[in-house]
């Protein structure tokens, strides 16, 4: 008898799950994250009973990001996004403490940017 599943085996049962682009956008994305730093840690957080699958979300030194999908977007929350610089304007949601970056169907997402992002989150946890 095998243990619960990891974060890793669950957030990965869940991109499979979508079956469309949404799934491919977070795997996308999912992999850029976990490329940016190696240290990187994913959890799942939140589940209740109207998710029980919970929330994906990125940690390294607290939270990076979070990975929630919806209908017509999937959307990465960055907890500390007005600490960021974003000159390329990846940050289109969100409003005070809390950015997020909003994808829709066929946005395509500059790599180099959203690892910058992400890399500066960790040195914004890191600062505290």
């Amino acid at each position: 008898m095998s243990g619960a599943p990891t974060a890793f085996e669950e957030i990965t049962a869940r991109i499979a799950g979508l079956g469309d682009w949404r799934g491919e956008t977070l795997a996308r994305l999912r992999a850029l994250i976990l490329a940016a730093d190696p240290t990187i840690v994913e959890t799942v957080k939140w589940r209740k009973p109207t998710n029980p699958a919970g929330v994906p979300v990125w940690e390294r030194g607290g939270i990076l990001c979070t990975g929630e999908t919806y209908r017509d977007k999937v959307k990465l929350t960055f907890p500390r996004g007005s600490a960021l610089a974003d000159p390329t304007g990846l940050l289109n949601a969100g409003a005070g403490v809390r950015r997020a970056i909003d994808i829709r169907e066929g946005d395509q997402i500059d790599a180099a940017a959203f690892t910058d992002l992400i890399r500066q989150a960790i040195e914004a946890n890191a600062r505290g």
